[in-house]
């Protein structure tokens, strides 16, 4: 049996840009979590079909990285986006798509800043997940994406920008244990704080996200992002 709940605050911006979206067929599930770039209607639209989008091709392909090629494909292929005066208008969004299904492991992939967590019956708490950002690569500026939904890049042209693959993944056997997905803006002002997130992930999935999204914004100051945490209680049996 699977529980999750969402929860999100808007922060400091003019639009709520974050998007999560489940999905399930023939018992493989899919959660996603998209962080859109950028502040408007566009984006916020954009990013939210983009979720539903990921669920959908993870879940039936039942495997993370699999759904997450697929629609990071198609959306590269846009004749748009192959514009180079015109690809950097278009909405994008930094993604991580989780999947669990019968007799698999639970398989994660990624493209951007959002991540993954797992908290486990024994109480250690693990980041699954390794940013795409200039932090990582070069040592600067921990908001400027390297990687995301929306980009052309194949792995090997990211790889020889940036050191890193357009999209990476893990796999890590199935156990019962706490996932949680979350946007910058909601492990950002914590982790800032010198707190762990493991620490608010204590109730029903639905508690836990309104805590770990709650207190980042009570953290973050007068400029908070949009926060937006998925936490998905996930069982074997």
């Amino acid at each position: 049996m699977h529980t999750h709940g969402t929860y999100q605050l808007i922060g400091g911006r003019s639009h709520q840009c974050d998007a999560t979206a489940t999905y399930t067929h023939n018992g493989a599930r899919a959660y996603v979590l998209c962080d859109g770039i950028g502040s408007s209607d566009a984006v916020r639209e954009w990013t939210r079909t983009a979720a539903r989008r990921l669920a959908r091709a993870a879940a039936h392909r039942a495997d993370a990285e699999a759904g997450l090629r697929t629609v990071y494909e198609a959306y590269a292929a846009e004749p748009d986006r192959q514009d180079e005066f015109t690809r950097y208008d278009l909405p994008a969004a930094c993604a991580v798509v989780a999947v669990t299904a019968p007799g698999k492991p639970l398989t994660v992939a990624w493209c951007g800043d959002t991540r993954a967590y797992i908290l486990t019956p024994r109480g250690t708490f693990h980041r699954l997940t390794d940013d795409h950002n200039l932090r990582r690569v070069f040592q600067g500026s921990r908001n400027r994406v390297t990687s995301y939904l929306g980009a052309t890049e194949s792995d090997e042209e990211r790889k020889a920008q940036v050191g890193h693959p357009a999209i990476e993944s893990v796999t890590r056997g199935m156990e019962d244990s706490r996932l949680l997905l979350a946007s910058d803006g909601a492990y950002e002002p914590l982790e800032d704080s010198n707190r762990s997130l493991a620490h608010y992930l204590t109730g029903s999935a639905r508690h836990a996200a309104r805590n770990v999204a709650a207190f980042a914004i009570g953290h973050a100051g007068p400029h908070a992002d949009n926060a937006t945490a998925l936490v998905a209680d996930l069982r074997t049996t």
